[in-house]
């Protein structure tokens, strides 16, 4: 073997070899450990998903950072999310003690600091599911849109985050001054253009539009098995028990990852796919 083929084995093993794909282990617990699978879709922009997942120590903690970022009408703000969020979830004073305002403190911040950046980071915007595992014991689910996420606890799916459609939040958005469209063939849309009802950025729709993440938390036991993490390309396709089962079998998290994207992909998603898989056992 070459030392050029050594070097990319070594890159393999670390999860450095493709930037589309990756993994990581805690240094906590050998028990858990995460992979990640990203793969563009049919449309002819460039890719506008985006992720963070990693392993951090902070302090006496370790946190394990996930998050899915699925940009729309440009990718520029969810890169910003993806260099800025958990940094200003971090700052907040109070986010050891109260982790769940902390997180939505920090959220309402970084959407206002997009929309003051709207010249620089245009008018688009993004979905978010972010997930933070505290010291392997709790984790923290937030998010905006409807990129979700699920636990499989003894082989049975349950999602931890809300998907945020125009049609349930009709009334909000009305309330707002906005409207719900729902013409035939096509999704609901907040003012005929977007089809989720909260998301960062988007300032032409803000009016109109929330950013306000719905935040629950899970204390990870012995049952937990795994989260999936993905943005709506997996989800338009698949059934939160169909991603559980599809997975259950398999034990690298980076392997479990590119399975589901690769299933997506049959089930003919034409959007972009970002998967990540938390492995707890």
């Amino acid at each position: 073997m070459t030392s050029k083929e050594i070097l990319h084995k070594i890159k393999e093993k670390v999860g450095l070899s493709d930037p589309d794909s990756g993994k990581g282990k805690s240094k906590m617990s050998k028990q858990i450990s995460h992979g990640f699978h990203l793969v563009k879709g049919k449309s002819a922009h460039a890719m506008e998903d985006y992720l963070v997942a990693k392993f951090k120590q902070v302090d006496d903690h370790e946190l394990g950072l996930f998050a899915i970022f699925d940009g729309h009408m440009g990718h520029d703000v969810a890169d910003y999310l993806q260099s800025h969020l958990f940094e200003n979830i971090l700052k907040e004073p109070d986010f050891w003690t109260e982790t769940g305002k902390a997180v939505k403190r920090a959220y309402r911040i970084t959407d206002s600091t997009i929309l003051e950046k709207a010249v620089e980071l245009g008018s688009g915007g993004s979905t978010a599911v972010t997930a933070i595992l505290i010291d392997c014991h709790k984790l923290v689910i937030a998010n905006v849109g409807d990129s979700r996420a699920v636990l499989s606890r003894n082989g049975v799916a349950k999602q931890l985050s809300v998907d945020h459609e125009p049609i349930t939040e009709r009334e909000k958005i009305e309330d707002r001054g906005g409207f719900v469209s729902n013409f035939p063939g096509d999704v609901a849309r907040v003012d005929g253009q977007l089809a989720v009802s909260r998301a960062f950025g988007d300032k032409t729709l803000k009016k109109h539009l929330s950013s306000e993440p719905d935040v629950t938390e899970e204390i990870i036991d012995e049952d937990a098995e795994f989260v999936i993490l993905a943005s709506d390309g997996l989800w338009k396709v698949m059934t939160n028990q169909e991603a559980v089962d599809t997975i259950k079998n398999v034990k690298d998290a980076r392997s479990a990852a590119k399975l589901l994207t690769e299933e997506a992909l049959q089930r003919k998603s034409s959007d972009d796919i970002s998967c990540i898989v938390l492995k707890f056992q």
